[in-house]
């Protein structure tokens, strides 16, 4: 694609209160690299440096609580080392002229009682076990089924959002964005398929989304709204994830989120198969910017930008192996291929080892030195 063809993606944007160079988005991914304490390394400064390149970057998903970990090696945000861990990427990615919000979640059922404090059982809306297998650090291990979370916990998992959001703000993040996708804990609670409460939170869709919009809420009471993102996935059944209706479902989350006003939707589907798109409405219904995601080139980018079918597009496996991917779209240069093999833990290979490029006269990129 030329360069002409891609000024849409590449134009500045309004995003709250910050003026966004290009319409990039780095989007979240696990990549199970945190080191000591679950704080990031010295590598992970480097690797969200080196893709600062980005409009936005969001980052991996962040546990606010010790109990919100499901996975081995991945960050925290609960601890002063883990705040003044992430301080140093922060440092770094504004040095190079990016924004960046911290992504945090709770992960609810998708852990095991090997990872949580005091080997306890993990938490979901319901005791509903997930089918399958996790890794825990010591091997792969079958799900177990989960505690339902008592009413009067519900706050404490609110809280706990925004105490994230606080040490957020401590560590220089320009923001935050709320997982609620994927499967995990607020996702739980939304989707009817894990929520069999009777409840307050269940039932009809006003109360399963009732915990991710007083979780919303509270961190825009921290932050402030227009420093706030949210991330829903309608149809993605990672995680043993369903919904009977999921346009009603998260059309009503998406006109429920205006009367806060979070600055962002971050929608995640994978076009294809026989399902109807759920993202168009959820665009309509949305007032504030949407960020499309899911398996995007190039030219779907910036043809949901010209159709105004989104405000910023979020590019994740691109970005790992093009940490230069905005530059590489400027001069219409070939990417990289990714290595799966090393999207999840390890050390430094697959990680920070993927040139950034220069150009050459013909457009092409030369890999930097």
């Amino acid at each position: 694609m030329s360069v002409a063809a891609s000024r849409r993606l590449l134009s500045p944007v309004r995003l709250g209160p910050y003026e966004l160079r290009n319409r990039v988005v780095m989007a979240p991914m696990t990549r199970n690299r945190a080191g000591a304490g679950r704080a990031p390394t010295s590598a992970a400064v480097q690797y969200y440096e080196q893709r600062a390149s980005a409009g936005l970057i969001v980052t991996e998903a962040t546990h606010a609580v010790p109990a919100g970990v499901g996975y081995p090696n991945t960050p925290g945000i609960h601890t002063p080392e883990q705040i003044a861990a992430w301080r140093r990427v922060t440092e770094a990615v504004h040095a190079r002229g990016a924004r960046i919000f911290l992504q945090i979640w709770h992960t609810g059922r998708i852990s095991h009682p090997s990872l949580q404090p005091d080997g306890a059982l993990p938490v979901a809306p319901s005791p509903i076990a997930p089918p399958g297998q996790l890794y825990t650090g010591q091997g792969m291990a079958p799900f177990v089924t989960p505690r339902a979370l008592e009413l009067d916990e519900l706050p404490g998992i609110v809280e706990g959002f925004a105490e994230g959001a606080r040490h957020a703000l401590a560590a220089g993040f320009d923001g935050v964005e709320i997982h609620g996708a994927n499967g995990y804990l607020l996702d739980q609670f939304l989707r009817d398929g894990s929520n069999h409460r009777t409840d307050a939170y269940g039932g009809p869709v006003e109360r399963r989304a009732r915990l991710l919009l007083e979780v919303t809420e509270a961190v825009a009471g921290v932050l402030g709204a227009g420093r706030v993102g949210v991330r829903v996935s309608p149809r993605n059944p990672y995680n043993s994830m369903h919904d009977s209706n999921p346009a009603a479902t998260f059309g009503y989350v998406a006109r429920a989120l205006n009367a806060i006003g979070p600055a962002y939707l971050h929608v995640t589907e994978t076009r294809g198969g026989e399902e109807r798109l759920v993202s168009p409405a959820l665009r309509d219904a949305f007032d504030g910017t949407f960020i499309a995601n899911g398996g995007y080139t190039q030219a779907l980018a910036e043809s949901a930008l010209a159709t105004e079918a989104a405000d910023l597009v979020a590019f994740g496996v691109p970005f790992i192996s093009n940490p230069d991917l905005p530059e590489r779209f400027a001069v219409g240069a070939p990417l990289a291929p990714a290595d799966r093999a090393t999207f999840y833990g390890g050390d430094e290979r697959g990680y920070v080892d993927y040139p950034r490029g220069v150009e050459r006269q013909d457009g092409t990129l030369e890999p930097a030195a």
